[in-house]
């Protein structure tokens, strides 16, 4: 190719050379289509720009300053001492004070650090004992702070060589990209690793800080390189590992409690997944129990779940749903029913470990989530629904339940109740078209999925309240709902707010209100620890009811956020 001619003179830029190629080429150039191209390619202003921020960094570089000097920390402690020993006025004092901060010596040490270009550790020389005949080695130094090195160690049950199990993602060792799952360990700042348990070689890496070496055989395996997931569940259930005897490492383990949103970083390990806290700046993930392992652990130590049968109520307010709840005393006398649509999807709830989700953020144009409140008898429940209706009634709405007693003469039909047939509420009993029902001196009473759809078609959020072994019959795509918990403070200040308050009993017809009972008490706070640790992973939020105006004000914040904030919720609802 001939030779170019670069312009005026030597001190012609990138730039401009770029730019005077194309007509420096042409008369090389066949087609008028690789003229073309040329030009095109030549005059891309994006290549333009580059070649611009190239020519002011190449000029800068020359530029650059150079440092003074590059021992100011020691220059600083020279002044220091040197001041001590003169007569200390009040400018001198200032000056010491600032000398001996720690921050001010940092700063300077990290001056001279940079003056000196000193920033790669220091490596050890390569031993001289390696023998010719040993595998091939890698001597790699790695420096600790308090952070674990994010790596767990195992003996091969064949060889009985200790080898890399697995390496946390985000930790020190990940982030080095130096030692890789199936790497050999041989030695440990020097000291063979041989003849010792996996648990004396972690002891010896805790003890350890600063640089550490470490002398390995590498893996001849290539690991496939997994991506990053991009998975969320939500924790059904508390994980400590430090309690977990069955944790190949305590200290690489991740501990969450119920609710928790966790990113799955690996499921490589089909026993073992790494995870960390969803939003958690700290890139390092830690070992939980996999679902699988977890589920497989949980049935084979499941206690009998205590199933409560739900009780009835009466109340006197019209347009509120009745609980239908027997008291304590009641339950002798009473046959208690239940029936609600099947959901198999959902079955595995009862076996509470992760659930899969994703942020959700409801659009304008979308019905409401259904709220669904769960409490036990007496917690207030129903005075928190009151105030909520009463608050915004063009808002918020609640279900008419029905029944098969006959109307009274005050009443409406569709207010107070949906007055029905025994024959055909029975029939929709068979159809489970119920969310729950009971039966109560020979009459039924019920609540029906198409009453709860009927509100939300009004453009309302829908107040519920159901029994909670309803609740995941409930978890669906179409009514996505949010599940409260209104749960009783202390029995002390149960006590103490309570003592003039009634509880409604349905012990008569009319549902007269008696005032608590210590038995009433004892009653509720035993309730709660029920429905808490049966179905407390069904529950999105828990609001104590100590004051009933601060539960509101908690419960209508609670309102306001789910409506404008994003919230996790199960894929399921989000991919049917």
């Amino acid at each position: 190719m001939p030779a170019l001619s670069t312009g005026s003179g030597s001190d012609t830029g990138l730039y401009e050379l770029l730019a005077a190629l194309p007509g420096q080429l042409q008369p090389h150039v066949d087609s008028q289509e690789d003229l073309t191209f040329l030009w095109d390619m030549f005059g891309e202003k994006s290549l333009h720009s580059l070649v611009k921020i190239h020519e002011k960094l190449h000029y800068y570089e020359k530029q650059n300053p150079v440092p003074i000097l590059h021992g100011a920390a020691v220059l600083a402690d020279d002044l220091a001492e040197e001041l001590q020993n003169k007569p200390l006025n009040s400018e001198i004092r200032e000056l010491l004070k600032l000398l001996s901060k720690p921050n001010v010596k940092a700063l300077l040490s990290v001056h001279d650090t940079v003056a000196q270009k000193n920033y790669d550790p220091v490596l050890p020389p390569m031993p001289d004992d390696i023998d010719d005949e040993e595998d091939s080695v890698k001597i790699i130094r790695l420096v600790k702070n308090r952070e674990p090195l994010g790596a767990t160690i195992k003996k091969d049950e064949q060889t009985g060589a200790i080898v890399v199990a697995r390496i946390m993602r985000g930790g020190a060792a990940d982030r080095s990209g130096l030692i890789h799952v199936g790497d050999e360990l041989r030695e440990v700042n020097g000291i063979p690793v041989e003849d010792k348990r996996p648990e004396e070689i972690i002891q010896i890496l805790a003890q350890s800080q600063g640089a550490i070496t470490f002398k390995i055989i590498p893996s001849i395996k290539e690991e496939t390189p997994s991506k990053e997931g991009k998975m969320f569940i939500k924790a059904l259930f508390d994980y400590d590992p430090n309690e977990d005897k069955a944790i190949p490492c305590k200290e690489a383990g991740l501990s969450f409690k119920k609710g928790d949103i966790l990113q799955i970083m690996s499921q490589d390990d089909a026993t073992w997944w790494q995870a960390k806290h969803a939003g958690d700046a700290n890139p390092r993930a830690g070992l939980i129990p996999s679902k699988h392992f977890q589920e497989r652990r949980l049935a084979l130590r499941r206690p009998e779940i205590l199933v409560q049968p739900f009780k009835v109520s009466s109340r006197k307010s019209s347009g509120f749903r009745r609980s239908f709840r027997l008291s304590r005393k009641d339950k002798k006398t009473n046959k208690s029913m239940y029936e609600c649509k099947k959901s198999d999807q959902y079955d595995t709830a009862d076996v509470p470990t992760y659930e899969e989700v994703t942020p959700y953020r409801r659009q304008t144009n979308e019905k409401y989530r259904l709220v669904v409140l769960v409490g036990p008898v007496g917690v207030g429940l129903n005075e928190l629904k009151r105030k909520l209706l009463i608050s915004d009634t063009q808002h918020y709405g609640v279900t008419v339940p029905y029944t098969t007693r006959a109307k009274r003469s005050q009443e409406s039909d569709g207010v107070e109740y949906i007055f029905i047939s025994k024959h055909l509420f029975e029939t929709d009993v068979q159809n489970n078209k119920f969310i729950e029902y009971g039966e109560y001196k020979n009459n039924y009473y019920g609540t029906s999925i198409d009453s709860v759809r009927s509100v939300l078609a009004k453009n309302k959020v829908c107040l519920l309240d159901v029994q909670p072994h309803t609740v995941k019959h409930l978890r669906t795509l179409e009514f996505k709902p949010y599940v409260i918990f209104i749960k009783p403070p202390s029995i002390e200040r149960l006590r103490e707010t309570r003592k003039n308050a009634k509880i409604i009993s349905s012990r008569d017809d009319q549902g007269a209100a008696k005032p608590f009972t210590e038995e009433d008490f004892q009653d509720m706070i035993k309730s709660a620890q029920i429905m808490e640790n049966q179905y407390g992973h069904l529950f999105d939020k828990i609001i104590v009811n100590d004051d009933l105006t601060v539960a509101f004000n908690e419960l209508k914040t609670t309102f306001d956020k789910l409506e404008t904030e994003a919230h996790w919720v199960p894929v399921s609802w989000l991919h049917s």
